[in-house]
């Protein structure tokens, strides 16, 4: 259930964070700050996009998962495969062999994420019809892309499309195939291999749902080590399971770049990578585009093949899949008695279940709750940044002079953070040297002030 706070995938270790600061350059939305030498995440700015885990040069940025042996705690384990872990693999290990190592490391059941793909697609298009009023309508697939919409862009929200994403229509598809198999549904456990953080996320704190229907979630590059190692070792050629894949090239290419928006009637594009989509949907609320009906917007390059939980490079993985596309066998999908059956054959309850509701608006703008005293803090922003030098240095422990303007209006830091400001006040003789100095031991922690005592020839 969507909460005041949003649920975060992405957890900093302060035992392993230098406050080196390259995540707090790097975050889109301005999420990250330093204090007492060490990084920490505004929540309510957070979108998990992954950027900070990306850069950060000893690791303390990292990913929070279940563990694997959860699984174990249900009878029925399903594993909720997408088609870019397929995509990690040298082009000699098959689709088959992957999926037999899954079975044999406890899964009993293997199903690929994008069997939704032609329920989605068939919704997409009725949903278009029914919401002109509503241009350009905005892909729901990523949720990074989602919550950035939500606290960045919230006068976007409602053009976004109330849509499941494959992945809950697949989950849901076999929920409902076991409920009408008979089997409780405590006993099925659905498990999502995921290629990053934001989709943690999302099953953790559904966006206009209540919950989830997905367990728990393997991050990508644990699971595909467990995998690429036991292929490997035992050079497996046989598999439980049917030759080829089930997918379409549509539905295997759907989490590539422009593997949705050609399937969507009108003008679309496809825009990855999360800087280039805040630089389009700021051109888009400024209106200086129209005429589009389709937005397409990924927060990572090349799509989920370039997740921050993907082994491979991005680019030979998208090669793959594509390649992977002549394994389509659909007359042997269904011989294993194991199998779990078409998802066409539950098309009309999906799709009636398709929906999503409300995606509310979450302004990290937003300076306070009561109208009059955010019109007064903001007033106190805009006085503040006339003062700030506007070069953006990050010395304050703020990414931007914008952002420490806000920190200050909310309480959270003091005009005296900014250098170029306690260097005036220094030299008006308003503080002291060892004030100076206090102020950057408490921003950048005391090891970064006393390792200068002597510097004597350099």
């Amino acid at each position: 259930m969507e909460s005041a706070v949003f649920h975060h995938a992405l957890k900093i270790r302060e035992d392993l964070c230098i406050g080196c600061s390259h995540c707090m350059n790097v975050c889109p939305t301005e999420a990250i700050r330093v204090k007492n030498g060490k990084s920490y995440l505004i929540e309510n700015r957070c979108v998990d996009c992954g950027e900070c885990f990306r850069v950060c040069p000893v690791s303390a940025i990292i990913i929070d998962h279940d563990d694997f042996n959860y699984i174990f705690d249900y009878k029925y384990r399903v594993a909720l495969v997408p088609s870019v872990f397929t995509g990690q693999f040298p082009e000699d290990i098959s689709l088959r062999q992957i999926h037999s190592v899954l079975l044999e490391l406890g899964f009993t059941h293997v199903y690929e994420v994008e069997n939704g793909v032609e329920i989605l697609a068939e919704a997409i298009n009725s949903f278009a019809g029914k919401s002109t009023d509503k241009k350009p309508l905005i892909s729901s697939f990523c949720p990074a892309i989602v919550r950035l919409i939500q606290v960045k862009f919230p006068a976007l929200a409602d053009h976004i499309m109330l849509l499941k994403p494959p992945l809950d229509i697949s989950a849901l598809h076999i929920r409902h195939e076991f409920e009408k198999q008979g089997i409780p549904e405590e006993e099925t456990g659905i498990f999502y291999v995921t290629p990053c953080a934001a989709k943690i996320a999302a099953i953790k704190d559904p966006v206009g749902e209540k919950d989830s229907p997905i367990t728990g979630v393997i991050n990508m590059d644990i699971l595909f080590s467990k995998v690429y190692r036991q292929v490997k070792q035992r050079n497996l050629q046989s598999c439980a399971l049917p030759v080829g894949s089930k997918l379409t090239k549509k539905a295997t290419c759907w989490s590539l770049t422009n593997g949705e928006a050609p399937y969507v009637k009108g003008r679309s594009l496809a825009i990855d990578e999360i800087h280039n989509v805040i630089e389009f949907l700021e051109r888009l609320e400024n209106e200086e585009v129209s005429d589009i009906d389709f937005l397409e917007l990924r927060a990572c390059d090349e799509s989920c093949a370039g997740g921050v939980l993907t082994i491979a490079n991005r680019f030979l993985t998208a090669e793959r899949l594509r390649n992977h596309t002549d394994e389509y066998h659909p007359e042997k999908d269904f011989n294993h008695p194991d199998a779990i059956k078409p998802i066409a054959e539950n098309s009309d309850f999906l799709l009636g279940n398709i929906g999503i509701g409300e995606i509310k608006p979450r302004s990290m703008m937003k300076l306070d709750e009561n109208m009059a005293e955010a019109m007064r803090k903001m007033e106190k922003v805009n006085r503040i940044m006339q003062l700030l030098p506007m070069v953006d240095c990050g010395v304050c422990g703020a990414p931007s002079c914008q952002s420490l303007a806000q920190d200050i209006a909310q309480g959270n830091a003091t005009i005296n953070y900014c250098i170029f400001i306690q260097k005036i006040l220094e030299q008006k003789g308003e503080l002291s040297l060892e004030e100076s100095i206090k102020i950057m031991q408490d921003i950048w922690g005391f090891g970064k002030t006393n390792k200068y005592r002597d510097l004597k020839g350099i």
